[in-house]
């Protein structure tokens, strides 16, 4: 199933959905399909895999230092292919990898993404492929991978347009400028751009990310999109050596329920 029909299949229970967003190989290799797969049973109804990357532009300290330490474990993109096989193979829920650029280029663009579909992976975000560089880099690529490009509450009508049209899955709206990372309120001023961004996009869903942490944060934004994406909340309960997966798990079933309404 589409990415895109999927949201529409939770949005017609009256449900926003719920993506998490996990950095792959962190806090271990050794459980983190394991460990993904709980989340996912939890309540998440798709999941974002970060490969990790040692200059994550986008995210914030806490994405960075799991970046940093998945990095340290020895996790490299034949890792992630092969933790995204041992998922799907359990749940079968959308996956999605989140990278930036470099490290694709790297491996390959069309032999990441047909090792990635091989392995069940549904679509792909590149927080630093721009729009205008998006047929260059992925323009001659056949698949059926669904690519996710991102807005921001800076982005003018036109760009989101033209993203809107270019996006496939949904669009990834950015909730504020800046980095990733928990926060403790939200300027209400944001409200706006997030609503005229959520106006403007006609041909996919839009999820919400950056910053949502709690059940109040998915209440806030849930008028004005089909779902959000929550990242450094869970990836910093991790943290915790012997009860992380444990919290992890209990917030995502939190923020489930708000999704629910």
């Amino acid at each position: 199933m589409k990415i895109s029909n999927f949201i529409d299949s939770i949005n017609k229970n009256n449900e926003k959905v719920l993506s998490v967003f996990l950095t792959a190989g962190y806090p271990n290799k050794k459980n983190f399909a394991e460990m993904a797969v709980n989340v996912l049973n939890a309540g998440a109804d798709m999941l974002e895999i970060g490969i990790p990357f040692s200059d994550p532009l986008a995210d914030g300290p806490v994405i960075q230092n799991s970046s940093n330490i998945a990095l340290q474990n020895g996790t490299t993109i034949k890792d992630c292919i092969f933790f995204a096989k041992q998922i799907s193979a359990k749940v079968n829920k959308p996956l999605i990898f989140m990278s930036y650029i470099n490290p694709i280029l790297n491996y390959g663009i069309e032999k990441f993404i047909t090792d990635s579909e091989a392995a069940g992976v549904k679509g792909l975000i590149i927080p630093d492929l721009v729009i205008e560089e998006y047929n260059e880099i992925l323009g001659g690529i056949k698949t059926n991978m669904e690519i996710i490009l991102l807005c921001t509450p800076t982005t003018p009508d036109e760009r989101i347009k033209k993203i809107d049209t270019a996006s496939s899955g949904f669009v990834y709206c950015v909730s504020l400028n800046g980095t990733t990372g928990v926060r403790n309120e939200f300027d209400h001023s944001i409200l706006k751009p997030i609503k005229n961004a959520y106006n403007l996009i006609t041909k996919n869903k839009m999820l919400v990310g950056f910053g949502i942490s709690k059940e109040e944060d998915v209440k806030y934004f849930s008028p004005c999109c089909d779902g959000v994406i929550v990242g450094s909340a869970v990836v910093k309960l991790l943290d915790d050596e012997k009860e992380g997966e444990l919290k992890a798990v209990e917030l995502v079933k939190k923020l489930k329920e708000a999704c629910r309404g």
